[in-house]
């Protein structure tokens, strides 16, 4: 059952035509990415659909509410994570979290989301003195301080090193699994690929594709890579004329090829190696990714 529908929703900024015509649905209990280049209409969408920004045309609602209408009961049941989020400077870290949440009937206990975002050595310190991954993670803290029901999150990990961000993506799977709805964006395919139950692509403000990465994968056959080195070069004419292999990348003895069909490709590169008693090493089949899909469908890599 959808508990966000999005339908026809258009934006425009002047000349510029922010979202053009998109429409998807998302339903309860799914992380629901929407993932694309910087510029692409990302955060334009996902502020509509909190009622921070104001659309053009379409209809958008949120668990039966219009976001447009700011009703006291819509507010109470979402949690928000802006890509800038602006906090008294001089507050505290646990003061912040205990004035946020003393503007909800619904809490979650100061020390809870303390310990839950690494933030209790830092609970005394004023805001303006944390690093830029400490406001981050606080500003991820306070969009849970009500517990709410659908969760929004633009670009959420950006500036968190890696060990944060994959405790951030354990606690939005956690989240998940008590029946949150999430719905992220991020230029981070890699994220995309490892939370979400399926992702919008969306470029230049438009939805280009939409399913889980699996299907996205599957459906678009995009290239695989086959990585391997040999003790010494070798003249590759062979494998290029190999109807399945698309393009080589050569560097010293390291080869890359690029295939939708992997199988013949090995067999063959397994064959060479045998007929010129060559020593295979580091032979690695890489599977398609969300950022190949991207490549595979406007031409160009994610900026």
């Amino acid at each position: 059952m959808a508990i966000i529908t999005v339908q026809n929703l258009k934006k425009r900024y002047g000349d510029i035509e922010a979202v053009k015509n998109i429409s998807f649905e998302i339903e309860k209990g799914e992380i629901f990415g929407i993932v694309g280049p910087n510029g692409a209409g990302k955060t334009t969408t996902i502020e509509i659909m909190e009622g921070f920004r104001t659309k053009d045309d379409g209809l958008v609602r949120v668990n039966g509410f219009d976001p447009a209408q700011g009703q006291k009961e819509f507010k109470e049941m979402i949690g928000i994570q802006l890509q800038k989020t602006a906090i008294f400077p001089n507050i505290k870290v646990e003061e912040a979290l205990l004035f946020f949440a003393g503007l909800y009937r619904r809490k979650v206990e100061a020390k809870k989301l303390l310990d839950m975002f690494s933030l209790s050595d830092r609970k005394k310190s004023a805001v303006k003195n944390l690093s830029g991954g400490e406001h981050q993670r606080l500003s991820v803290a306070l969009a849970l301080v009500n517990d709410p029901q659908i969760l929004f999150l633009d670009e959420p990990t950006t500036g968190l090193d890696p060990n944060a961000r994959r405790d951030l993506w354990a606690i939005i799977e956690e989240g998940q699994k008590s029946g949150k709805t999430t719905v992220l964006t991020t230029h981070y395919m890699e994220e995309a690929e490892k939370l979400c139950h399926r992702v919008a692509i969306i470029d230049r403000g438009e939805i280009i594709a939409l399913d889980s990465p699996r299907e996205l994968v599957r459906k678009l056959e995009a290239d695989k890579k086959i990585e391997f080195s040999l003790g010494r070069k070798i003249d590759v004419d062979t494998l290029r004329r190999n109807p399945y292999v698309k393009t080589i990348e050569e560097r010293n003895a390291e080869y890359i090829l690029f295939t939708a069909h992997p199988q013949p490709v090995l067999a063959q590169i397994l064959s060479l190696c045998q007929e010129q008693g060559l020593e295979l090493k580091g032979l690695r089949v890489i599977d398609a990714t969300l950022d190949d899909i991207f490549v595979s469908l406007t031409g160009r890599k994610m900026e």
